[in-house]
């Protein structure tokens, strides 16, 4: 069983690079990045020292539901190329000890007892796991620390689209 671990979609991007609201209907901050800590959930990159960056609300949901949570991402402020789809732990989140990863259904409300914090080297192994799971149709990534959403991980020929309100 083969996983990627997707970026933010491209499209959703934009809007907010372009000064559209985020989940909350508000405009992203503007700030300028010391190099450390700033990660671009699109390209999956730190936004470098001295580079401009946004912080906005981001639900990775298509709806509200009592599920669906929304919380605080970096985005690089101007445009930046979209990392590819990959079976590979981005090299981004290997600095990291690690993350949260915990599945959710084809009706996007989390499953029971998925939920972990997983060492980092064990998130491809977990991940596949989760996803042999007849009722888990993807898989998010979350900061262990802060919860932040970090990616989506889903089977090389997913389920279903990756649906994303801003």
């Amino acid at each position: 069983m083969s996983i990627i671990f997707q970026a933010l979609p491209t499209e959703a991007v934009r809007v907010l690079q372009q000064g559209g609201a985020d989940a909350y209907g508000m405009n992203p901050e503007r700030r300028i990045s010391d190099g450390d800590g700033v990660p671009c959930r699109h390209c999956l990159t730190n936004v470098a020292a001295g580079e401009g960056y946004l912080i906005l609300a981001y639900r990775p949901f298509p709806e509200l539901q009592p599920y669906a949570e929304t919380g605080p991402i970096f985005l690089h402020a101007e445009e930046c190329s979209r990392a590819q789809d990959t079976g590979e732990l981005p090299v981004l989140f290997t600095r990291t000890r690690d993350y949260i990863l915990r599945g959710y259904g084809a009706d996007d409300r989390i499953v029971y007892g998925t939920g972990a914090v997983t060492p980092t080297a064990e998130i491809p192994g977990r991940a596949a796991e989760l996803l042999e799971r007849a009722d888990v149709a993807y898989v998010h990534m979350r900061s262990a620390k802060n919860n932040c959403y970090q990616c989506r991980i889903e089977l090389d020929e997913p389920v279903r689209s990756s649906g994303a309100s801003i």
